[in-house]
């Protein structure tokens, strides 16, 4: 089980692994500093689609191994916004003006 995983993985789950190249001089100056670039990068990708909607909140959760408020941290260093929009909310709050019985 993964550090902050609530849950372990399904045995029977299929894992997709992605690479990708980069320049040399790129991969010396990111690996001299310490960081996980594998780790970086699959946060990232993941990142990126939660912002373009193409998985959820929960799904990226999963995926990262993380709670929701761990989460949250992480979309919030990305400056993605987890939460529902003003726009959003105002017509979620008139929707439910409209569908109150009077």
């Amino acid at each position: 089980m993964q550090e902050g995983r609530e849950k372990p993985l399904d045995e029977e789950e299929q894992l997709m692994n992605i690479s990708f190249e980069i320049p040399g001089e790129i991969e010396q100056e990111l690996g001299g500093n310490g960081a996980d670039i594998s780790s970086e990068a699959r946060e990232a990708f993941l990142v990126e689609l939660y912002r373009q909607d193409r998985i959820t909140h929960h799904q990226l959760a999963e995926a990262l191994g993380l709670s929701r408020l761990e989460t949250d941290g992480v979309l919030k260093r990305h400056k993605v916004s987890s939460g529902v929009t003003a726009e959003e909310m105002r017509a979620q709050a008139a929707a439910l003006r409209d569908a109150r019985p009077e």
